[in-house]
Order: C-alpha cells, then sequence, then structure tokens
C-alpha cells in the first residue's frame, strides 16, 4: 500500500514540554521507530506539524534587535521544515539501514484572494495568559484569540491548492524513497502577476495539506497520528463515546472544535470522498493496528474497514 502520515505536532513536542533541542530529539527517535515499521511494508510519505518551533522562531525574530524587521511566515516555515525534517530523516535512516530516505522543502500554493487572510484564525506558537497576550499583540502587532483557557496568536490560513514538488515527490516514492515532506502544511507561496513563485504570510492547515497531497499521490490510506485513541462522539459531554469505523456522511452530522480536531476530520472527509480509499485519525503508536482497522477511527465511504467496493 502506498500511506501517507501526517504528523501531529506532539509528535515532535509534547504538550508541556519545553522546545529544547535534546527532548525533540528524543521524540523524533521515538516516532521513527513506529514510522520504520510501517515504511518495512508500505510506500511511505510522511508530514509534519511545526506551530510551537514557528511559534518560537516568530518570537526570537521579532526580538532580534539586528533584524530590520521580523521574518516572515513563509521563511520560518522553510526553517522548521529543514529543521524538523533534518532530525526525521537521520532517525528513520538510523532505523532503516540501506533504505533511502529524504527530507525535502516544499511549497504550497495558495490564492491571495483567500478569504483566510481577512480573517486570521489558524493557532501558531506557545500559549499564554490574556494580559501577556495582549501585550504582545500591542509589541509586535500580532492578531490573538482565546484557544481554550488560554491565548494564542493567529495568522491566516488560507487553503492548500497543490504543492509545487508534487511530480518530484511521487517520482521518489515510485523509486522506493520514503520521502518527508509538507512540513507545518508547505511554505504558502502565490503566483504574481508573470506566473512567477513568491512566498506570502500565512500558514497553511498540516492536515488539508497532507489530505490533498494524498489524493495527488494517488494513496490507498491517509493516516492522521496524534495524540488521542479516536475520535469522540459528544466530546467533553456525559455522553462522550469513541467513534471506531464511520463515514465521510456521519462525520460531517457532528459538530468537533475548529482548533483542534475540526481541521482533522475535514481533513480526512474531502480524501475519502474524493478518493474512495481509507482515512483514520488515531494514536500514532498505534499506526499498525490502524491499518489493519483494530484501532484508531477510521474513515471509508461505507464505514466498512477492509473496504468493501461501492460501486
Amino acid at each position: 500500500m502506498r500511506v501517507i502520515v501526517a504528523l501531529g505536532g506532539n509528535a515532535v513536542l509534547k504538550r508541556g514540554q519545553r522546545l529544547d533541542v535534546d527532548v525533540q530529539l528524543r521524540n523524533v527517535r521515538a516516532v521513527a521507530i513506529t514510522l520504520a515499521r510501517l515504511a518495512r511494508e508500505h510506500e511511505l510519505i510522511i508530514t509534519h506539524g511545526n506551530g510551537p518551533q514557528v511559534g518560537m522562531l516568530a518570537v526570537q525574530s521579532a526580538a532580534d534587535p539586528e533584524l530590520g524587521g521580523p521574518y516572515p511566515f513563509d521563511t520560518l516555515g522553510a526553517q522548521t521544515q529543514g529543521m524538523i525534517g533534518y532530525w526525521l530523516q537521520q532517525a528513520l535512516q538510523n532505523a532503516l539501514p540501506g533504505r533511502q530516505v529524504i527530507a525535502i522543502v516544499t511549497q504550497t500554493l495558495v490564492t491571495a484572494v483567500d478569504p483566510a487572510f481577512d480573517d486570521p484564525a489558524k493557532f501558531v506558537g506557545r500559549v499564554y495568559e490574556r494580559e501577556e497576550a495582549q501585550k504582545l499583540a500591542g509589541e509586535y502587532g500580532w492578531t490573538v484569540r482565546q484557544d481554550g483557557p488560554h491565548w494564542r496568536r493567529v495568522v491566516p490560513s488560507p487553503a492548500p491548492q497543490r504543492v509545487v514538488e508534487t511530480r518530484l515527490i511521487r517520482k521518489m516514492v515510485r523509486e522506493g524513497v520514503v520521502v518527508i515532506c509538507a512540513g507545518g502544511g508547505g511554505v504558502p507561496v502565490v503566483r504574481d502577476e508573470h506566473g512567477r513563485l513568491a512566498g506570502i504570510e500565512a500558514v497553511v492547515d498540516k492536515d488539508l495539506t497532507a489530505s490533498m497531497l494524498a489524493e495527488a499521490l494517488e494513496c490507498d490510506a491517509f493516516l492522521i497520528l496524534t495524540d488521542v485513541p479516536r475520535v469522540m462522539r459528544d466530546f467533553g459531554t456525559p455522553r462522550q463515546t469513541e467513534i471506531a469505523h464511520t463515514t465521510p456522511h456521519e462525520l460531517r452530522t457532528l459538530d468537533f472544535p475548529a482548533g483542534s480536531m475540526g481541521p482533522k476530520v475535514e481533513a480526512v472527509c474531502r480524501f475519502v470522498e474524493t478518493t474512495g480509499d481509507m482515512a483514520a485519525i488515531g494514536r500514532l503508536d498505534e499506526a499498525e493496528r490502524i491499518l489493519h482497522g483494530s484501532a484508531g477511527t477510521i474513515v471509508t465511504p461505507n464505514g466498512r474497514w477492509p473496504l468493501t467496493s461501492t460501486l
């Protein structure tokens, strides 16, 4: 099978951990052991989050007196793709001796007239108390919003149109290479009036980019691996229940938080609706069981896995 895995941000940095390099490297090495088992059996493409890392670099850049202005988010996205991609690449090379692994900086095409630019809503960086968030917003010109009990910076999150390097990724996958790409949703770029690419100040949702890339690469399965065992119906209420097998139609009748599970559910629904193949959301350490249908929330056109024909 050809499988694309979208790693949640917790794969590299778990909630509450410091952004120390040693901490992140330990997490990445553990991730690599799980992903190596998938790579031995399947063609594997890996995407990953970068929210905490981008947020940290944005603060450092804005506060650096040696700079004439802060680095834009497209540049910060490229920086973190390189950093996290390097960590994953090396860990997987060590876990898969003799196997070719590559991490590439990829660009995601968006449209400059996307309405998201008028309504920043994508959370990035660390959490703050309200007073500190408002102070930073005043100092750096940020937009901040409440995220649960805390406050965070928000930036525009336009819809992904295409990963620019899709043909190159497809070629490498066909040659047996494990490809790490589209980190943080990819570097957001637009085409100018001359058709040339240019970076733009935004962050693309990583799960929506992974869903789009999974379709373009004709993947058989799309896995979003995070720190929750399954999607929950009526989350946070006395009626809360796990969803094991479901359909896009059923998921679209339910409400999910826009800042957490909502984009993940939308991403898997789009993939399944478009391709008729399988997608799932579940825990990273249960990846193999998810592919076998015994863990996670499995999403298929008819709610069955292994998939039976819907034609």
